[in-house]
């Protein structure tokens, strides 16, 4: 029997064992499938981690190795090179590495910190052969800045998610150019800084309601064929034109890796793709809680790691016997704010909701509504899809409450 299992040693998984360790939890142990901690951040070697929770620029292996020496120092345990294969709603773990070959633990509670996962090639249905060259924007940025590997020359990227923006910067720096950034959607998918810094700062044009339709090339890539889309994005035939290129890389979406949840019984949102939970990371399975990409993709670490610290908090006060909690306040959208996290809100404190907008908007209002009654109006001068918002709801607001719905209006 372990108190907790932390299941994923990224910047997530460190968070919440160091949160909880604080709490009072000794009996902790983290399972890594890498054969280092740190997660995705040990191939981000650009900076802007760390202004939020450190107060200074820190690349992504700096921004890890801070908590990795935390845990360290707090002494609490970890298996690298070790694959979760199952977990149950009993909290009983089957995991399996080289040197235990299949194992069981049985946790008294789980934080799942597993991440996500990058939408492949398969999952967008283009056309063409399927020649060399065509790779994820971070398996690209893997085989740069990790084992030093050139994937091309000339570079065409589809989609501008943040990890697509900071590799045309990157292919760049190394001598590749960049023909185009092409984004389905009529705005980028990025932080406004990455799209100054990576795109602008580099005169690598970005084609908003642009795709690729067509991949050309036997052996490896020779081209591809982009156009234009229509409001129902679909591509119109008359603005096709070809590229020459010898590497696609894709940057269209990150899927929260919830494989194992869904084994648990957990439930997930089909927005998100992450989890259910409520303020305090706790999912509709007791004492499974989830932070971090695997729960709902962020842009920075620094929120990764706050929310991470949440659920080791929480899970180190279940495991106490400290948590208490009353009825389900639940949470609802109008559509162009897209999803809240938490879910749902299910004890009487301040709790920090963040959400992601569906469309670009300027000079909007964030309104809560208690039944007809407005308990929280905000206005923002501009709300992108790109960045995460948060908002604070007093505890004395939700008195009384049974469903709030939160709405975007002018």
């Amino acid at each position: 029997m372990t108190d907790l299992v932390i299941i994923g040693g990224g910047p997530a998984g460190m968070s919440a064992a160091t949160a909880a360790y604080e709490c009072g939890i000794r009996d902790i142990l983290i399972l890594e499938r890498d054969e280092n901690l740190g997660g995705i951040l040990q191939q981000c070697i650009h900076n802007g981690f760390g202004l939020h929770n450190f107060g200074e620029e820190l690349t992504g292996p700096e921004y890890a190795w801070k908590y990795e020496q935390k845990v360290r120092e707090l002494g609490i345990p970890f298996k690298l090179n070790t694959m979760v294969l199952d977990i149950t709603e009993d909290k009983i773990i089957t995991a399996t590495n080289e040197e235990e070959g299949i194992f069981q633990i049985q946790a008294k509670a789980i934080v799942l910190a597993m991440g996500c996962r990058e939408r492949a090639k398969g999952a967008l249905n283009i056309a063409g052969t399927r020649p060399a060259g065509i790779y994820s924007a971070g398996t690209a940025q893997k085989y740069v800045n990790m084992k030093g590997y050139m994937p091309g020359k000339e570079v065409v990227i589809l989609g501008s998610g943040d990890i697509g923006l900071i590799m045309a910067r990157r292919m760049t720096l190394e001598g590749a150019k960049v023909k185009a950034v092409c984004e389905l959607m009529p705005y980028s998918g990025g932080l406004a800084r990455n799209i100054q810094q990576c795109l602008v700062d580099f005169d690598i044009p970005l084609l908003l309601s642009h795709t690729v339709v067509e991949v050309h090339g036997k052996e490896r890539v020779t081209g591809v064929t982009i156009a234009k889309v229509d409001e129902n994005r679909r591509p119109i035939e008359e603005t096709k034109q070809y590229i020459s290129c010898d590497t696609l890389l894709l940057s269209v979406g990150l899927i929260p890796e919830n494989e194992l949840s869904k084994r648990a019984g957990i439930s997930l949102d089909h927005i998100t793709n992450g989890a259910v939970v409520d303020q305090d990371r706790e999912t509709e399975v007791e004492g499974i809680f989830a932070c971090g990409n695997v729960l709902h993709v962020h842009d920075l670490v620094d929120f990764v790691s706050q929310e991470a610290a949440i659920a080791g908090k929480s899970a180190a006060a279940y495991i106490q016997g400290t948590c208490k909690k009353g009825a389900a306040i639940t949470l609802k959208t109008d559509g162009k704010i897209r999803y809240t996290v938490p879910q749902k809100i299910t004890a009487n404190k301040d709790v920090n909701v963040y959400f992601r907008v569906a469309d670009v908007f300027r000079d909007v209002r964030i309104n809560v509504y208690k039944g007809e009654e407005i308990i929280f109006s905000k206005k923002k001068a501009k709300a992108a899809p790109g960045e995460m918002e948060s908002i604070v709801l007093k505890k004395d607001l939700l008195e009384g409450a049974e469903e709030l719905r939160f709405a975007l209006e002018d």
